[in-house]
């Protein structure tokens, strides 16, 4: 009974401090956010390469058909679900502008770029003080890109994997021979 009439602790202090935990916690889970974009564009552009390789055709007739408008929109489609594109609150978090995807042919390899654009974080704390002064010396050209990914344009981040035409699982045909007869 004895810590029932000891003094709580002043909330003057807690006060103070709150809002400066707040700023920290939010700056952390926007920083938290650009890492899993860039994660999930790396995993979605595995996968989105894989099925370009293994679905897509060499033949013309198939390639400019059934290739671009079926495959590389559902290819498309996936990748957006998956990033949380189509998601509001993922895309409001993710701070996602537009994802897509472009496929250069060559005679050897497809070339499979996934872009994902990006709004400003927008952290008005941050971006409340004027870019000249946050990056005037020794801070350099860095600087005005973070503050300009930050407050002013967003990002773009671009993931390319190249993957070979011909590399095709080739079905295996097992066939009953008589080799252990004797």
């Amino acid at each position: 009974m004895r810590f029932l009439n000891r003094k709580g602790q002043a909330t003057t202090e807690v006060v103070l401090l709150f809002p400066l935990f707040f700023i920290l916690t939010l700056f952390i889970i926007k920083i938290y956010g650009l890492l899993i974009i860039v994660q999930k564009s790396e995993i979605a552009s595995y996968y989105a390469a894989r099925r370009w390789q293994l679905e897509s055709h060499r033949a013309a007739k198939f390639a400019q058909t059934w290739d671009e408008n079926f495959l590389k929109k559902d290819i498309e489609d996936k990748v957006q679900t998956y990033i949380g594109f189509k998601n509001p609150s993922t895309r409001k978090f993710l701070s996602l502008k537009k994802v897509y995807i472009t496929i250069e042919r060559t005679n050897v390899w497809n070339i499979v770029n996934l872009t994902i654009e990006t709004y400003p974080p927008s952290l008005p704390f941050l971006c409340s003080y004027d870019k000249r002064e946050v990056c005037k010396y020794p801070y350099t050209q860095a600087c005005f890109r973070g503050y300009n990914f930050i407050c002013e344009s967003g990002g773009k981040i671009v993931v390319t994997k190249n993957v070979p035409n011909r590399d095709r699982p080739i079905s295996f045909l097992m066939t009953n021979s008589d080799v252990s007869k004797k």
